[in-house]
């Protein structure tokens, strides 16, 4: 430590986070909240096999604009998490370990997860 208390060598704030630490990161914040959704998932299912008074609250509750957003938000990490995941698997196998390769691969998955998302919310809603 330096005599004003503050730490002698950089920070994180100093340097410049990679795309692919940023995908790390997200991937394991991603996993936290799919984790939190599959605990909602339970409630709604508990709550469709209990009795339909406590199913139509939970209804009213995700069809609520906080509600969708959640859901929106579940299926943001939900296809996120599996994007990169396939990424990871290839990277598994031996490929794409290059520094080039693995950036492409890093905003393909950030392409691939709001294509799916939107595809998949747009094809719910509309059908």
């Amino acid at each position: 430590m330096s005599k004003e208390g503050g730490p002698l060598s950089p920070h994180l704030t100093i340097y410049r986070w990679p795309i692919t630490m940023i995908l790390s990161i997200l991937h394991r914040a991603t996993g936290l909240a799919l984790s939190f959704g599959l605990l909602v998932f339970a409630i709604w299912l508990g709550a469709a096999v209990l009795d339909s008074a406590a199913h139509d609250k939970v209804k009213v509750v995700l069809g609520s604009t906080i509600g969708q957003l959640f859901i929106f938000g579940c299926c943001l990490s939900f296809f996120f998490h599996l994007s990169n995941g396939i990424r990871h698997l290839i990277w598994d196998a031996g490929y794409m370990f290059e520094k080039r390769q693995a950036n492409v691969s890093s905003w393909f998955v950030l392409v691939m997860t709001v294509f799916l998302t939107f595809s998949y919310w747009f094809l719910v809603k509309a059908g």
